[in-house]
């Protein structure tokens, strides 16, 4: 995936109000965007995830306009870090995302891009919850080292065409992934990355994820 220009991209700091608090995120906007990526980050991590802002700014280079914001308030964070209560909620974490999307969908600057999520994680999990609950706004779903599993009940209902990405050292993900597979009644596909781990940490793991993630929502986005 290669831009030969540099597209302007407009980024600031947004607040979505979901429930009774306020999460924080980023939302960049390049010129001519015609959808929107979400990410739902992994447990542990935030809106500054350094992988996903690295697939994040790709994507702003491609066309897209993208959403990184923090699925737990920083009180929440730091209660989580010793009760663990709610990093593995997926239900809860996917209204989280439900919150974010009806956000985006009522934005100005937002309102007529059409919609993906980038899940990482437990947040592929989230993605893939909340994307079943709302089949008719979803336009396609990307994993990257998900847990497809933690929303085993929501598969069949998902109706957004979707790309499970696994790291090929990472064998209980894949494992994870390969069972959920046939419980997606979409157009589906488990691309699994040589050599990586879950992380993706190895040298060009990161940008075969960007490239075979830039091209699925290209297919199904634009």
């Amino acid at each position: 995936m290669e831009s030969t220009l540099e597209l302007k991209v407009q980024e600031r700091s947004i607040w979505i109000g979901s429930g009774r608090v306020d999460l924080e995120g980023n939302l960049s906007v390049p010129e001519g965007a015609r959808a929107i990526v979400l990410f739902a980050h992994g447990s542990g991590s935030s809106r500054h995830s350094p992988r996903n802002r690295s697939v994040a700014q790709e994507l702003n280079q491609a066309g897209f306009a993208t959403l990184l914001f923090d699925l737990l308030t920083a009180d929440e964070e730091q209660t989580d870090k010793q009760k663990r209560l709610l990093r593995f909620n997926i239900n809860f974490l996917a209204e989280r995302l439900i919150d974010a999307t009806e956000w985006v969908a009522q934005n100005l600057e937002t309102h007529k891009l059409k919609i993906g999520y980038f899940g990482a994680s437990t947040g592929a999990g989230a993605a893939l919850v909340a994307a079943a609950e709302l089949p008719e706004a979803i336009g396609a779903v990307v994993s990257r080292s998900g847990r497809p599993d933690m929303a085993e009940s929501s598969l069949p209902k998902v109706q957004a065409p979707t790309l499970l990405i696994v790291g090929g050292n990472d064998t209980q993900v894949i494992e994870m992934n390969e069972k959920a597979l046939p419980q997606l009644q979409v157009e589906k596909k488990l691309e699994i990355v040589p050599g990586a781990t879950h992380l993706f940490e190895e040298p060009g793991a990161l940008e075969e994820v960007v490239r075979v993630a830039h091209d699925w929502f290209v297919q199904y986005l634009k």
